[in-house]
């Protein structure tokens, strides 16, 4: 095996997170097993986005076969194309997806670019009003308020039109980071990006009441993509993630959650948001099952796809694609990555390589899997935790240490997530074939 080419910062990334148990935030392409099919149509999705259109791709998949690590990988991608991004996990407490008000501020607060991590707003509008001030002296001279005024209102003319509080608080922000007032222009950063309990002096100061509601959410997204697309980012894409969640929600909510989706869907095919992406990810059963998207018929002709046919030929430019899940060969071959990712910064890289072979990688995945019922699609997560923090880890850190004679998969259910403990629970019914198989407490 030769090294993995990657920088010392995205390893250590990828390997501490690993090592938690969590999807990695970086480096995802060195980990991208399987989805070299995806990669032409989502490129061409994006670059379509980058043009002017928009886009709305929805991803299916049991727990555990990548949806996360796939909505990730897609964000990384767009990334290196100049999109922002945001990723948000809906919930009924923190993330309800009906109340489009809250969904727009997890997406400003978790705004990423090429540049810059999460709650990257503040970064995005300063560079949008550097561009503005540039582009009104474009003629060689200093730009005055007046021009630079102007200027900002023929640019911000179509979202005025819809929101208009996005356009005064703009022009506000603007004049406070001029005057240095540093204290306003936060409370009024706060407020564009939707948050509550901004002081009622500083809305005063740019004119508006209250705070975003439902109905203004969507005008206020039109205006960031129009900040972000003025300043020569390629456009948003925004992860809607475990969107399955809805199915759990009492019938009302439910209800009005997917009216809400349908609304953006609408929204985006009339053509309200150049330079939008929408991931939305879920099983397959809130995708095909009654308490899921079949709920809201006009909602789930739209996402419409067939899967009767093999896997095989699948259209990754339907409007809705499945990902297959780990195979034990490909849960190896990640798992083979991983363990040449550790290697190219452990103390004896040779050493790394030679215990952990591609034969003890294989021997791992399997003792993980059939602890988990052989569900192997579940596995990923746990695999390669074990993999890293109880195998190579040891390995690195100690000459003598031999994973095959020192040590011993052993699996708690306090590191388990309620569908590794499903899977784990299943496998024991199916092992005890017989009354001798089962432990009576007598």
């Amino acid at each position: 095996m030769t090294d993995v080419p990657i920088s010392p910062r995205r390893r250590r990334d990828v390997i501490d997170a690993l090592r938690r148990g969590t999807v990695p935030q970086h480096g995802l392409d060195v980990l991208a097993v399987g989805l070299a099919r995806f990669e032409a149509a989502i490129d061409d999705e994006l670059s379509s986005v980058a043009g002017g259109g928009a886009g709305f791709k929805a991803v299916r998949g049991e727990y555990g076969s990548g949806k996360t690590f796939f909505a990730r990988w897609l964000t990384e991608r767009a990334k290196r194309l100049n999109f922002a991004t945001a990723e948000i996990q809906i919930s009924e407490t923190e993330t309800p997806l009906h109340k489009l008000e809250t969904v727009y501020r997890r997406v400003v607060e978790n705004l990423s670019t090429p540049t810059a991590s999460s709650g990257a707003l503040r970064d995005v509008v300063d560079g949008w009003l550097y561009f503005l001030d540039q582009d009104a002296s474009s003629n060689g001279s200093s730009a005055t308020d007046e021009a630079t005024d102007e200027l900002m209102q023929k640019r911000l003319a179509t979202v005025s039109r819809e929101a208009p509080a996005f356009a005064a608080v703009l022009r506000q922000y603007r004049l406070a980071q001029a005057s240095g007032d540093s204290a306003q222009a936060d409370g009024l950063l706060a407020w564009l990006g939707g948050q509550p309990h901004v002081a009622a002096s500083v809305k005063r100061s740019a004119g508006v009441r209250g705070d975003l509601d439902h109905y203004g959410a969507l005008g206020f997204l039109q205006g960031l993509l129009t900040v972000l697309r003025d300043s020569d980012y390629a456009g948003l894409v925004i992860v809607l993630d475990e969107v399955e969640t809805l199915q759990r929600m009492r019938s009302d909510v439910r209800e009005k959650s997917l009216n809400a989706l349908r609304q953006l869907l609408d929204e985006i095919d009339g053509g309200r948001f150049p330079g939008l992406y929408v991931l939305m990810t879920g099983t397959p059963a809130f995708y095909d099952g009654q308490q899921g998207l079949q709920r809201l018929p006009p909602l789930a002709q739209r996402l419409q796809t067939d899967f009767q046919t093999d896997p095989r030929w699948d259209n990754p430019r339907a409007p809705q694609i499945r990902l297959p899940g780990f195979t034990p060969e490909s849960l190896v071959e990640l798992g083979s990555r991983v363990r040449d990712i550790f290697a190219t910064g452990a103390a004896d890289p040779d050493r790394v390589r030679g215990v952990v072979d591609d034969e003890y990688v294989s021997d791992l995945a399997s003792a993980v899997g059939g602890e988990l019922g052989g569900r192997t699609g579940v596995a990923p997560r746990l695999f390669l935790k074990k993999l890293v923090a109880d195998v190579l880890d040891r390995v690195d850190l100690y000459g003598d240490f031999d994973p095959r004679r020192d040590y011993h998969l052993t699996l708690s259910s306090a590191e388990l997530t309620d569908v590794e403990r499903e899977a784990q629970a299943r496998g024991d019914r199916r092992a005890a074939t017989s009354v001798d198989d089962i432990d009576l407490d007598v």
